[in-house]
């Protein structure tokens, strides 16, 4: 199961989670503090006949709460007013779906049943009443010809039949979904501007340094706790983090991410991660609970970089998608083939052990237009070493369409080399529905 700290599907009770505060105060009583040989005691103090205060005896039962108001102000409570205002709750509202009453376990991870009938499936899905599927956070960014334009992460609106959008101070909005990008697990959103009094700004996240104060706002556990705020650093500036495909728990990609220490919890997905000076300098997405040996881990959050961030909002505000790059191949690891198959189909030396084996090409694509074949081993995309489809996608991402890279590659156990110029990306062609993942 994939280690990111996913958006709860459906809304936790709060009778769950409960918050026990203790309070520890104390004091110190005495006639001053000596420093160097000098004492702090009142200067009014003139008596000589001793050197110990007079305790007053109060009648009991008369204790009073002190006149004395303690203001604090730093630099990140400064950010946190900056920025909560244009912090908002994202609710994801889907069609109830019709499943079986006998189980109450029934469709409890969004599954339906698969022996029922596809069509009456969609049409009690379809008449469905809407229900929430689950909460994240997001943060407004800018208004444009009476629009409010929102960010927040893929994987909190991803299925939604209906989005809707809280407010700070508790006004709902219908909100559109604009754009998503799955890669990069953003999204935007669009809601009226007119109730809109606030908006972010983004930092530059190249900027940004291991020990530097930041802190995340967001919904953790829903709505119910909006416009929480925790404090921390940056604990890395920069992280690789695998992508996972959701429906295949394969590892299709790499990330690069912020690693925080800032508490960031189920409901906190899509809000900002703030700098001391109000900017947004990432996008928080995951954390890490457990590392691969089953060790509990506290305090390793992922929040998305801010200018990776910028780059993607813009394509899907102009675009309503991304724009990548494509070879027109479905690939399967080396690791997955057999060593037999290694040695009697690929006929591969037994030096190469890692890359990409090529599993269907489709016609009048970059990778056909430049001679490559089903069976072909990728081992290098430019300078970049394939070790995996991770590898591969995350090389391939660093291009653009039009762009021309060479591509090192094993046929019939013979080392070769081939320029590739790069297609728009196509998911409607016919190679999707090979074996292997599409690049």
């Amino acid at each position: 199961m994939d280690k990111k700290d996913r958006q709860s599907r459906s809304k936790s009770s709060s009778g769950l989670w409960k918050t026990a505060v203790v309070a520890v105060v104390s004091a110190v009583i005495g006639g001053g503090v000596a420093y160097g040989g000098f004492s702090l005691a009142s200067s009014r103090d003139t008596s000589t006949s001793s050197a110990t205060p007079a305790l007053t005896t109060k009648k009991s039962g008369t204790t009073q709460v002190s006149n004395v108001t303690v203001k604090s102000t730093n630099q990140m409570t400064k950010s946190f007013k900056k920025v909560k205002n244009a912090v908002v709750s994202v609710v994801n509202l889907q069609k109830e779906s019709a499943t079986d009453s006998s189980n109450p376990f029934a469709g409890l991870f969004g599954d339906s049943d698969s022996n029922s009938n596809s069509s009456s499936s969609s049409a009690s899905s379809s008449s469905g009443s809407l229900e929430e599927y689950g909460e994240g956070s997001g943060v407004i960014y800018t208004k444009e010809n009476g629009k409010a334009y929102i960010v927040t992460n893929n994987h909190v609106v991803s299925g939604s039949d209906e989005l809707q959008v809280i407010m700070s101070d508790g006004t709902k909005l219908t909100a559109k979904l604009v754009g998503a990008d799955e890669v990069t697990d953003l999204a935007v959103l669009s809601i009226d501007a007119d109730k809109v009094t606030t908006t972010a700004s983004f930092g530059n996240s190249d900027s940004i340094t291991p020990g530097e104060a930041v802190i995340a706002i967001g919904s953790p556990l829903g709505s119910d706790y909006a416009t929480s705020v925790t404090q921390g650093i940056i604990s890395a500036k920069s992280r690789t983090m695998p992508i996972t495909d959701e429906t295949t728990g394969q590892q299709t990609g790499e990330s690069t991410v912020i690693q925080t220490d800032a508490a960031i919890n189920p409901g906190n997905s899509g809000g900002p991660l703030v700098n001391a000076a109000g900017q947004v300098v990432g996008i928080n997405s995951m954390k890490l609970a457990e590392s691969n040996d089953g060790t509990t881990v506290e305090g390793m959050g992922f929040a998305i970089p801010s200018n990776e961030v910028v780059e993607i909002i813009n394509q899907l505000v102009q675009n309503g998608s991304v724009t990548r790059p494509a070879l027109g191949i479905s690939v399967v690891e080396l690791s997955q083939i057999s060593a037999s198959q290694q040695s009697s189909v690929l006929k591969l030396p037994s030096s190469v052990t890692t890359g990409a084996v090529v599993s269907s090409v489709t016609d009048g694509s970059a990778a056909a237009n430049a001679g490559l074949k089903k069976y072909d081993v990728i081992t290098a995309l430019g300078s970049t070493k394939v070790e995996s489809i991770a590898k591969l996608h995350t090389a391939l991402y660093k291009y653009k369409v039009g762009d021309k890279v060479e591509i090192t590659y094993y046929r019939d156990g013979k080392k070769a080399t081939t320029t590739v110029t790069l297609q728009k990306a196509s998911y409607s062609s016919s190679s999707s529905s090979s074996s292997g993942t599409e690049n």
